[in-house]
């Protein structure tokens, strides 16, 4: 996931820097590592339009409400693509379904004024042309008209009268303006220039939340970790007073806990991600949240280990295990792991507890575990042997003790496990049809229709299993049920 968040980031980066085939590039990748990710497809579908691929960017939109209907983000890139295609009814619909799901969303009805315009517009130019009706199909039937280069912009509102402005209007519409140039700045990296700007917005109208987030996020940038979150908590606190949108005020925790996780402070992270879910819930700040906590998990873990501590928890183990107090043993030697989970005595120790208390598949688990640990740790092996022993799987049994003599030929537990597995194989035809029946493994290869008629033409013809061992797969279960003494070749 952490590569994934790394993806979007360099997407986002790259989008803002209007490098809009890198953006899409680095979203794709991304996309190909976590495919049910809507902001993903969100993010691509702007870059697709910034890029002047419609089609593209409509496609993921429609992917993107596909994968998220209720979330209004998805509509609004939706009514651009369309738009960019000039299928303005598409457009228009688009931003009335995401109305539908938040009716005070600016961008949806800035859309959705814009796209009446452009529609207009468009119209003026190339004769009266119904919305619901596809603009390239209507021209054919005209007198042919070259296409537009580009998507026809909506007309501009036309610059309102500073001078017929109250003193409020004047300070709301120069810090408006400030905050345009700022976020230009911001765009080409020019930070210093930015700050300017904003901090001249501020000048002009302290109360907009906005400004402080905008200084904030020019502070994260440039790694200023500690001024960003200055600048965060004084937007709230600002935001607070004006009784800002709580989106704003959820993005100012957002971006404290994006700056505590930069710091590596998971746990501050985690306070703020929290505060900004509790003001509005969004799935990036939700997924964060949820990196967060694993990193959490993951450090309090690496703090509780302990060799010393697991050393001291082992031999309390081995003292209950002596006294037969199997139970405590094993709690002893749970902890032991929980302080040093990279030894494999310490699972070896405890399915021998677990071999004791016939908890013979809990065992087993402890015994591949430290296998995996160390391939060659013998004990492992030996272990494994008795469990599956005491399950009645003398072939399994066998395997593992096989697995033990390779390491150490010598080993005397490991011969005498392979003796017994040996002369049990050796005992009379219905204790060990009996045994083996008992076998999952061998049930199920006894239930293959074709593994029941290869056998019948083995009986037949015993020349055919040269045939048959040539397939490995069924080479390997005829050596299953050979081991099991369930058949014999003579």
């Amino acid at each position: 996931m952490d590569k994934v968040n790394e993806l979007k980031e360099k997407g986002n980066q790259a989008l803002n820097a209007e490098k809009f085939d890198e953006a899409v590039a680095a979203y794709t990748e991304a996309i190909a590592l976590d495919g049910q990710n809507h902001v993903l497809f969100s993010n691509r579908s702007a870059a697709y339009a910034k890029a002047g691929k419609f089609q593209e960017a409509l496609e993921d939109a429609e992917k993107t409400i596909q994968l998220n209907p209720t979330w209004p983000k998805g509509y609004s890139r939706k009514g651009v693509a369309a738009a960019g295609l000039h299928d303005y009814m598409k457009a228009f619909n688009a931003y009335n379904e995401g109305l539908k799901y938040d009716p005070q969303n600016a961008i949806l009805l800035q859309g959705r004024t814009e796209i009446t315009n452009s529609a207009l517009s468009f119209m003026q130019a190339h004769g009266d042309i119904p919305m619901d009706i596809d603009p390239q199909q209507t021209r054919s039937s005209r007198a042919p008209s070259p296409p537009p280069s580009k998507p026809a912009e909506p007309p501009k509102p036309a610059e309102p009268r500073v001078e017929d402005m109250t003193e409020e209007q004047k300070k709301k519409y120069f810090a408006k303006k400030e905050k345009e140039l700022g976020n230009a700045a911001y765009k080409k990296k020019e930070f210093e220039t930015a700050l300017a700007h904003y901090n001249a917005a501020i000048e002009h109208d302290p109360t907009d939340i906005t400004f402080y987030n905008n200084i904030a996020a020019v502070h994260f940038e440039r790694k200023e970790y500690e001024e960003c979150i200055k600048q965060c908590e004084k937007g709230i606190e600002v935001g607070r007073e004006s009784r800002a949108d709580f989106k704003l005020i959820a993005k100012s925790f957002a971006r404290i806990g994006n700056t505590y996780r930069k710091l590596e402070n998971y746990k501050q992270a985690k306070v703020y991600y929290e505060k900004a879910m509790s003001e509005h819930r969004t799935p990036e700040i939700k997924t964060s949240l949820s990196e967060v906590e694993a990193k959490i998990k993951e450090e309090e873990r690496m703090a509780y280990i302990n060799p010393e501590k697991a050393e001291e928890e082992k031999e309390q183990g081995n003292h209950f295990f002596k006294k037969g107090d199997y139970s405590t043993a094993v709690k002893h030697y749970t902890e032991a792991i929980k302080r040093n989970p990279d030894d494999p005595k310490l699972y070896s120790n405890r399915a021998a507890c677990y071999t004791k208390l016939a908890a013979f598949d809990l065992g087993l688990k402890d015994c591949d575990t430290c296998i995996k640990l160390d391939e060659k740790f013998i004990k492992g092996y030996i272990r494994k042997g008795k469990i599956l022993q005491g399950m009645q799987q003398q072939s399994k049994a066998q395997a593992a003790y096989q697995k033990a003599l390779e390491l150490d030929p010598n080993n005397a537990e490991a011969v005498e496990g392979y003796r017994q597995c040996s002369m049990n194989f050796q005992r009379n035809p219905q204790e060990v049809l009996k045994n083996a029946m008992s076998d999952p493994e061998i049930q199920q290869i006894l239930k293959d229709p074709a593994m029941r008629m290869i056998l019948e033409q083995m009986q037949n013809d015993p020349n055919a299993v040269k045939e048959h061992l040539q397939n490995p797969a069924i080479a390997d279960k005829i050596m299953k049920l050979l081991e099991s003494g369930i058949i014999q070749i003579h």
